[in-house]
């Protein structure tokens, strides 16, 4: 009889940034560095690999947001070149900046739960 691995909730995996599997040991090393394997289960962290994926999906939402919001401020006060410049890059920085982990801790996480069934297939 196969043993089922189980997944922790994916709310707890990804916004806590922790192991998919048993949810309670981090998932990073670093800002984005993955740890080489939970420090509560063992489960190695070796062979996942979420690539561009978090980027991709932090880019395209974010171009959206800030274009619309450059233009709607542009329309309603008019305000001098010098305010955008000291705007816009400090949005996009602070937005990148809280929501790389959790998308790519739930990328990590989403990767574990469809993968491992796959290669227990093999």
């Amino acid at each position: 009889m196969e043993t089922i691995q189980k997944a922790a909730p994916l709310l707890v995996a990804a916004l806590g940034c922790r192991c998919p599997r048993c949810g309670r040991g981090p998932l990073f090393a670093g800002y984005l560095t993955i740890a080489p394997s939970c420090s509560v289960c063992g489960l190695s962290f070796a062979d996942a690999d979420t690539a561009d994926g978090p980027a991709y999906f932090i880019m395209m939402p974010l171009c959206i947001i800030t274009a619309v919001s450059a233009l709607l401020i542009e329309i309603k006060f008019t305000p001098p070149i010098w305010v955008h410049i000291a705007i816009w890059p400090a949005f996009i920085m602070t937005f990148i900046g809280l929501t790389l982990r959790p998308v790519k801790a739930t990328l990590f996480a989403l990767q574990y739960r469809y993968r491992s069934v796959e290669q227990e297939k093999k």
